[in-house]
């Protein structure tokens, strides 16, 4: 199956046929429930944003921050699984849902489905793209293959300790967007990136043509505006989450209220 007809793949098409970036937004799976998942991904759509990770429960996390591991302890305690996320997911697509979503996964969940089945679930359901952060490039050729039979991108990473060379071949092989850690290290908000973040960008750009988004630290509008005078998307995560843990107790309503009313906030540099 073509790329060309992903969901991610044409959300960036036209985001630069249009000269515009946008805000990536992180949620976990589940936090603090499935219908409140499901809720705010119909209220990015409606505010027009365009794509939106979805991080999947995992007991070890490779980068993520104290606040998303809480989230996601939280969530598998509640009983959140991939089968109940593809079904969410499938809630979504159903009720007319547009935004492309991108599975940010570990390889044991994916491993321990078949990376077949896994893959062919997620896309079913109406996943775009995976992100596999514990996956290797030298140990992703057979996903990718999946992948792409598939009609999914497989993203890849580079971090900011990444060699020029290597840099070079991971963009190579990433599909969809490439994910640029802003930091070296785990998630979670910072008041301003460094100036490096920047020109490691600008320089990416001159070797590819793909997507970039940066991501880690990325927690407020300015930040936000920084990243995407040479970024393609800004992703936010510990940020969003943090604020869907203070609500936690709260109705549905008002968790997402609150929550879309933060991202209409950081998206709005961009709008």
């Amino acid at each position: 199956m073509a790329l060309d007809k992903n969901r991610l793949v044409e959300a960036f098409t036209e985001l630069r046929r249009c000269g515009r970036k946008t805000l990536a937004p992180f949620l976990t799976a589940g936090f603090p429930s499935l219908e409140v998942t499901e809720a705010l991904l119909a209220s990015f759509d409606a505010m027009g944003l365009k794509v939106c990770e979805l991080g999947f429960p995992f007991t070890d996390p490779i980068a993520d921050g104290p606040v998303i591991q809480a989230s996601y302890t939280e969530a598998l305690a509640a009983g959140v699984t991939s089968a109940k996320i593809f079904d969410t997911v499938r809630s979504f697509r159903a009720a007319g849902g547009k935004l492309a979503l991108v599975a940010m996964v570990s390889y044991s969940i994916v491993y321990r489905h078949g990376v077949e089945a896994f893959v062919k679930g997620a896309c079913e359901a109406g996943f775009d793209g995976f992100i596999i952060p514990d996956l290797p490039l030298e140990e992703s050729s057979d996903t990718e293959r999946i992948a792409t039979d598939a009609g999914a991108a497989l993203v890849q990473l580079i971090a900011p300790t990444t060699s020029e060379a290597r840099r070079v071949e991971i963009a190579r092989h990433a599909r969809g967007f490439i994910y640029y850690m802003s930091v070296a290290g785990v998630t979670g908000e910072r008041t301003a990136l460094p100036a490096a973040t920047i020109e490691g960008v600008a320089e990416l750009r001159t070797h590819t043509d793909t997507p970039i988004c940066v991501g880690f630290g990325v927690s407020n509008p300015e930040t936000v505006a920084s990243v995407c005078t040479v970024a393609d998307a800004a992703i936010v995560g510990s940020a969003i989450v943090r604020r869907l843990a203070e609500m936690k107790n709260e109705s549905p309503a008002a968790i997402v209220a609150a929550a879309s009313a933060f991202v209409k906030e950081l998206a709005a540099p961009l709008m």
